[in-house]
């Protein structure tokens, strides 16, 4: 238990170390874009390899693919919903208005994250969902003596970007540096927690039941990806973001087949 709340504590502690740059430092689009990017090319390799490969060994193919479909789901959906929340609600009789009004402060933000997308809370919203069964799965591995240290270097990677975007995002909406930092604080913990129970409880459960939350964090991991990093990531950085993108792969699959 306690090396899970150690590797736990590493993954997770990228989150706030993401939360406290973007919160108070401001970085240029490209070098952003480039986080992000780099972060896609780790997750792919993760669900590719650590997730949905281990589901669909564990639980079988029709179980892993339900399982996948049902995150990414789950994600979309929240992800929508986030989405116009955090564009509000404009009313009719002063539409023109606002309309100017929001375009003169998005030209003046500080942060170069989106904020009427799905950045800000909606990157939180997505590390969370798919970082829950993620954590889970390392957990797993921990407690069945397999290592996971792959795993943990593509969470890792994958967290401090998301987290930097994500609170820079919030940054420019002006909410407290307290906030921002309290709310990405919190899911860290989260995440840490998770690890602990994959590595106690989780670790003794039959496959199929490990298969589920595997190819959940696989179908989650997979919509953040078409949903929101990589769509991100390409609009701030332009195709450059491709190398970043290889990059973050090429590292994770080492670290995968170490």
């Amino acid at each position: 238990m306690g090396q899970a709340l150690v590797f736990g504590a590493i993954g997770s502690s990228a989150l706030v170390l993401g939360a406290l740059a973007g919160s108070l430092v401001e970085f240029p689009k490209r070098v952003l874009a480039a986080m992000l990017a780099f972060a896609s090319g780790a997750l792919i390799t993760a669900l590719a390899f650590e997730l949905f490969e281990d589901s669909h060994e564990q639980g079988g193919l029709w179980r892993a693919g339900l399982g996948l479909l049902a995150g990414a789901v789950i994600f979309t959906v929240l992800s929508q919903r986030l989405d116009r929340a955090a564009q509000g609600h404009r009313p009719e009789n002063h539409g023109s208005e606002k309309l100017d009004v929001d375009a003169a402060a998005e030209e003046k933000a500080p942060s170069p994250a989106s904020v009427t997308g799905a950045a800000g809370l909606a990157l939180l919203a997505a590390v969370t969902l798919d970082g829950v069964p993620e954590n889970l799965a390392l957990g797993v591995s921990l407690g069945e003596g397999t290592g996971g240290i792959a795993l943990l270097g593509a969470i890792f990677v994958s967290n401090f970007p998301e987290a930097l975007v994500g609170s820079a995002s919030m940054r420019a909406q002006r909410r407290s540096k307290a906030y921002i930092i309290g709310l990405w604080a919190i899911c860290a913990a989260l995440l840490t927690v998770a690890v602990a129970v994959g590595a106690g409880p989780l670790s003794s459960a039959t496959p199929e039941t490990i298969s589920i939350p595997l190819a959940f964090a696989a179908g989650a991991v997979l919509a953040s990806l078409a949903d929101t990093l990589m769509p991100e990531a390409y609009e701030k950085g332009g195709p450059a973001v491709a190398l970043s993108t290889a990059a973050g792969f090429v590292l994770a699959y080492i670290l995968a087949t170490l």
